[in-house]
């Protein structure tokens, strides 16, 4: 075994919230399910899209807006804060059991009552806050709920694990924003999907969380954590938020740098999924190709990224009127060639 090898066990969390929305109860249900990861060795925990308290699957039908403005109304109470004491906790835990955890979660921003975003949270094995990037562009019927994010939290983080960052549902789909991460040296992606039904119309997103977290894997030459959300029909209380669609499928996995799963995908059921990272295995791959070394051309395509917490206006100093969430660190401009 070689001197400088990082190998470990992840998890891929494919779970259910708990249904009616419930902060509480979810985050109760996220601190059982990393003390059964961490029982089982994992190191690395991944959550689905939104997990905390679920993802917004309700309808928005506007001869029928009062319903979606209570369902909204009840998202935005059942959501929790980058700096409040709901996340703190899980990072205490996180500690506590010596993981890694990334968790998708509903983010409210104070001091707006309801601007929302879809952020995941990254957290290390200290309990400290790593960083909270929020979805850069949310899809669809999402942008009445959600606020787009900016590329203030475009970042991967240097953790004991090896360099660890993460996209939420259609960015993995996304050429610009996966390159961001790929060319900051990612090792391993953190994939938090929605899992979604399947619709009566026929139409089926199992192929788009599979073949997006292959072709991820084999382009940037990565580890591939696929967390996806998992909602049985009889999870849902009767009556609730009727005019939806559940029965959410899952699709959790892990993909090694080749694009072959280590682990799953595993559909229609709650469940761990396991797998084993060995970070050896990107250099192998990347002895073929490297999208970050010598099989690019810096001289000629140089990817910007513009670092800037956006805000409704700013102080007499040009600074945003409210600080970044806590656990994050300025970061300026950065080009391709600068990492």
């Amino acid at each position: 075994m070689h001197q400088d090898r990082i190998a470990y066990r992840v998890a891929a969390v494919q779970a259910c919230p708990v249904l009616p929305m419930n902060k509480a109860a979810s985050l109760e249900k996220v601190c059982d399910l990393l003390r059964d990861a961490a029982h089982e060795g994992a190191k690395l925990v991944v959550f689905p899209e939104t997990f905390v308290p679920m993802f917004p699957n309700f309808s928005q039908d506007l001869s029928r807006a009062h319903e979606w403005q209570d369902q909204l109304t009840e998202l935005v109470l059942n959501s929790i804060e980058a700096d409040g004491e709901e996340l703190k906790q899980v990072a205490r835990l996180a500690a506590d059991l010596d993981v890694h955890v990334v968790l998708g979660f509903n983010e409210r921003v104070s001091p707006y009552v309801c601007k929302l975003y879809n952020s995941q949270a990254f957290i290390d094995n200290r309990g400290n806050i790593l960083g909270v990037r929020r979805k850069l562009v949310p899809s669809n019927r999402e942008k009445a709920l959600w606020t787009a994010g900016d590329g203030y939290d475009i970042q991967v983080h240097r953790t004991s694990l090896g360099m660890i960052g993460g996209l939420i549902c259609y960015e993995n789909l996304q050429p610009i924003i996966k390159y961001a991460h790929m060319v900051q040296g990612q090792q391993v992606h953190c994939a938090s999907w929605p899992g979604w039904p399947e619709f009566q119309n026929g139409r089926t997103n199992r192929h788009v969380i599979d073949a997006s977290a292959r072709q991820y894997a084999l382009e940037g030459q990565c580890f591939v954590i696929i967390s996806s959300i998992y909602i049985p029909r009889e999870a849902v209380p009767a009556g609730y938020m009727e005019d939806a669609s559940w029965d959410f499928f899952g699709g959790s996995g892990v993909v090694d740098p080749a694009g072959e799963y280590i682990a799953g995908p595993v559909y229609d059921r709650e469940a761990i999924v396991y797998g084993e990272v060995d970070l050896t295995r990107i250099i192998t791959r990347k002895a073929l190709l490297d999208v970050c070394g010598k099989d690019q051309r810096w001289d000629i395509f140089k990817l910007h990224i513009v670092r800037e917490r956006t805000a409704p206006f700013v102080d007499c100093f040009g600074a945003p009127a409210f600080p970044p969430a806590a656990g994050s660190e300025a970061h300026g401009e950065t080009t391709a060639d600068d990492n």
